[in-house]
């Protein structure tokens, strides 16, 4: 028998209901903080007082207590006016407005030149950089670098702490003899010259070759493992295309890929470079990049041997002295690539990894999951009817905190 207070209702029906309106703003924040960022800006029209949350100092303080985000892809096209992003939570394809600072007539043409955490970092054409959080719009020139030459990379590092803080990191100089300079976002400066020494030979996990040796002859390693003499080719999107990365011992360790496509570490900490063996480059038809993937350096390679084509991760064993295979694309999808003279241009975040695979008869982006050994087509972008074509790509996470 029912009784007044409900007793007898079905169980549904007793649950007490209530709306977002009826938290408390720490609370509400907090709820808002854990959203994917495309969900909350959807939800930010439904009322004045979500959309003024966005600006809240204690919303953004519980949005940098998330540890991590998935991952958008910040894409390169020859149009460089336009910010599209394709999301890899929602798999979908966002168009962003163009942060104000990258309008102006000095800076129309800025291209990307490294990313991370929830900012992306641009270099106008008289070599000045411009950094953004594509999200927001919020952007901040940095003062103009001491002159340098020969500039090889350009990496990025921001902090995990709510400081907000980030740095950018440029090598430069001669391969016989590399230096770098440090911009300091907390002090608004570049930090003084530091050269960096040549790693002794008999140091360990030392594989340099002659970085003074003129022979334009330069190695790949086949699908079968075996090191094939070759050339290499690097797209002018990722000129300066380098990873960031920070070891159990502490070292801060910057990689780059030289013009005949070795590889250079700078430790950045110990002030030392040398070049790890010889992997692939410079006919048109192999194409090599370097990623960074749960803070170790993986390299990307596109091949050709035996009539057909065959894409692979490699990483460096330290123990083995040597590069192990540790994911490969299925023939069935790389063969398509055989004689169709493609470049690669990569972008990774955790265990996956966006290929850019471009040349004058296809344009694909492949998504490769290293922990399932995954790999699944992006699905066309579409603008205005037609579909764009996009060079390269940026990972960032989109983090409404972000500060630069």
């Amino acid at each position: 028998m029912e009784g007044e207070d409900g007793w007898g209702a079905p169980a549904a029906s007793r649950k007490r209901k209530f709306a977002l309106d009826d938290l408390n703003q720490d609370l509400l924040e907090r709820v808002l903080s854990r959203l994917p960022t495309s969900v909350f800006f959807r939800l930010t029209s439904v009322c004045k007082r979500w959309k003024s949350v966005a600006d809240s100092a204690t919303f953004q303080l519980a949005c940098s207590q998330i540890p991590s985000r998935d991952p958008w892809f910040f894409m390169v096209d020859s149009h460089l006016n336009q910010c599209v992003v394709f999301d890899s939570a929602e798999r979908n394809w966002k168009t962003l407005n163009q942060p104000p600072l990258l309008r102006l007539n000095r800076n129309i043409n800025s291209i990307p030149v490294a990313a991370h955490g929830g900012l992306i970092c641009f270099r106008n054409p008289s070599g000045h950089y411009i950094v953004c959080n594509p999200v927001t719009g919020s952007s901040r020139q940095l003062p103009p670098p001491p002159q340098n030459q020969s500039l090889h990379a350009i990496a990025m590092n921001s902090s995990s702490t709510s400081d907000h803080s980030y740095k950018l990191v440029l090598v430069y100089g001669e391969l016989s003899s590399l230096a770098f300079r440090i911009y300091n976002s907390n002090l608004n400066l570049w930090e003084e010259e530091i050269k960096l020494n040549r790693q002794a030979e008999n140091s360990d996990n030392c594989f340099q070759t002659d970085l003074d040796d003129d022979d334009e002859t330069v190695y790949f390693l086949s699908m079968t493992g075996n090191v094939v003499a070759t050339n290499m080719q690097r797209s002018p999107s990722k000129q300066y295309s380098s990873v960031i990365t920070r070891k159990d011992t502490g070292d801060e360790i910057v990689y780059f890929l030289s013009s005949s496509g070795t590889v250079v570490s700078c430790n950045l900490t110990g002030k030392l470079f040398f070049e790890y063996p010889k992997l692939l480059p410079v006919l048109s038809e192999y194409s090599i990049d370097i990623v960074e993937s749960n803070g170790e350096l993986l390299v990307v390679v596109l091949s050709e041997f035996l009539e057909t084509a065959s894409l692979r991760v490699w990483h460096f064993d330290e123990h083995m002295g040597g590069w192990r295979q540790i994911a490969a694309m299925p023939p069935a999808i790389s063969h398509e690539f055989y004689g169709k003279k493609v470049d690669i241009n990569c972008a990774a975040a955790g265990n996956q990894i966006l290929i850019c695979i471009n040349s004058g008869e296809i344009c694909r982006y492949i998504l490769c999951d290293l922990e399932g050994n995954e790999w699944n087509e992006l699905p066309q972008c579409i603008k205005e009817g037609e579909a764009k074509d996009f060079m390269s790509a940026f990972s960032f996470e989109p983090r409404i905190e972000a500060s630069v």
